[in-house]
């Protein structure tokens, strides 16, 4: 009887054993399997195949259309940055980061759903229209844009110059919907500018200099050396750096405006990715820290983004350390901090791949986390406007009558509130050395006794 519950016992274990062998060996083979290029290959060749010589619609569809089509599909699928670039959106790109393209200037991400307005570039028609960071499109022409990926709306957004295209857009903050009429433009953008919306940079009594970023192109750092030399020999003791409506750029030009506050060596911001080869640490390197005892006030808002939240963090942590003067003002920044290599391909296309993330110098993440200012001053929609109507080209000349006086006097929050902290800094500096005076030191030994 012992030996046969034994031996029963034993089939059991052999058999459950046998079982749960083939169930591994099935699941691994159907994953290998799930895997694998070839299988896998082989379906998309067959699919494209049939689409091609069966689909009703398409006596004109050419192989090249349905694998550009695929690669699209395939590549926005992985986060709303990735993007596969036919010859004519990659012309677009590298035309955006030259500073002239065609259209309506408004830079736009996919948050939630929706398309949303990262910023409108200043001096064009998203911009002029009072267009705000976050607001979001609803219909482009008439059509739904509720599901539309990034790319399709940009190919409706983007068109010939002098032609028009009807938005609808609602802003969250208030539920509001309206409809715009913007007529495209080639857009020719100076990447830096006074308090003016001019490239002429006065200097005040106060002795504070003013620059505003409106991209991070080819052109932003030589552009911003040239700002700060001529703000310099008219006797600057302290700046504002605007960033605020900046929707970010080149890495380069970032590191490059970093490098004019910081010490040579100095760590501005490092790349991580899952490819280790795409992990990197940018350092401030050659001629550097001509402006590093300079106090800076860097204002930032919602639409503060990418190459904008990289020098914003990277100042931060700085000056946290005591290497640069910088203080953080405004709101906090949109927090797109994810790495885009731009990857030629043949007849010339292109592929736009996230590879990594941002880090600022303390190894804070920016990616969807952003940049909290040192001293948060929040404004309104209404105020935003005014300002930015009211330092914009023909901004007041082109507003209705009865509104011109409230632009010409709008107030900017964050702008004053960069210029009393700045004005504070200038005159403690001032009183210092009063303070640490031989005379001074005497008067405090003969008090103390």
């Amino acid at each position: 009887m012992k030996r046969r519950l034994i031996f029963g016992l034993t089939i059991l274990v052999l058999t459950l054993n046998l079982g749960l062998g083939a169930w591994v060996y099935s699941a691994t083979a159907v994953a290998v399997e799930k895997d694998s290029a070839y299988p896998n290959l082989e379906l998309f060749s067959y699919v494209m195949e049939k689409v091609r010589k069966d689909y009703v619609d398409g006596t004109n569809l050419t192989y090249q259309d349905l694998v550009y089509g695929a690669l699209k599909g395939m590549i926005g699928t992985l986060d709303p940055h990735s993007e596969f670039l036919d010859p004519e959106k990659y012309k677009e790109l590298k035309s955006d980061t030259e500073g002239q393209f065609g259209g309506l200037g408004i830079v736009i991400q996919l948050r939630d759903g929706y398309v949303t307005v990262v910023a409108p570039i200043e001096d064009t028609p998203g911009f002029r229209a009072g267009i705000l960071a976050g607001d979001r499109i609803i219909r482009i022409d008439g059509a739904n844009a509720e599901k539309m990926s990034v790319e399709d709306a940009v190919k409706r957004l983007r068109g010939e110059p002098d032609t028009d295209v009807t938005l609808t857009m609602e802003r969250p903050s208030s539920g509001e919907k309206k409809d715009y009429k913007l007529t495209r433009a080639v857009i020719k953008v100076s990447m830096v500018k006074d308090v003016n919306g001019k490239q002429e940079f006065p200097l005040g009594d106060s002795k504070i200099g003013y620059v505003r970023l409106t991209q991070f192109g080819e052109r932003t750092s030589e552009e911003l050396e040239a700002a700060l030399k001529k703000i310099k020999a008219r006797g600057m003791q302290a700046l504002v750096l605007d960033l605020r409506g900046n929707p970010g750029g080149l890495l380069d030009q970032a590191v490059e405006v970093c490098e004019k506050f910081l010490p040579r060596g100095q760590l501005v911001v490092s790349t991580e990715g899952r490819n280790p080869a795409k992990s990197t640490v940018r350092n401030v390197t050659g001629r550097s820290g001509e402006f590093r005892d300079l106090p800076v006030a860097v204002l930032v808002n919602l639409g503060s983004a990418s190459a904008s939240e990289i020098v914003a963090g990277c100042l931060q942590d700085c000056a946290a350390l005591g290497k640069c003067k910088a203080v953080i003002i405004g709101e906090k920044t949109f927090g797109k901090g994810s790495v885009q290599e731009i990857i030629p391909l043949e007849g010339g296309t292109a592929l736009r791949l996230t590879t990594s993330k941002y880090y600022t110098p303390s190894h804070k993440v920016i990616h969807e986390h952003g940049i909290t200012p040192d001293i948060i001053v929040p404004m309104t929609d209404e105020e935003e406007m005014l300002a930015r109507l009211r330092v914009t080209p023909g901004g007041v000349e082109s507003a209705e009558e009865k509104d011109r006086d409230r632009i010409i006097n709008a107030r900017d929050p964050q702008l004053e509130r960069a210029m009393d902290v700045l004005k504070a800094i200038n005159l403690f500096a001032e009183r210092a050395p009063e303070v640490d005076s031989p005379k001074a030191r005497s008067a405090k030994v003969a008090n103390a006794k």
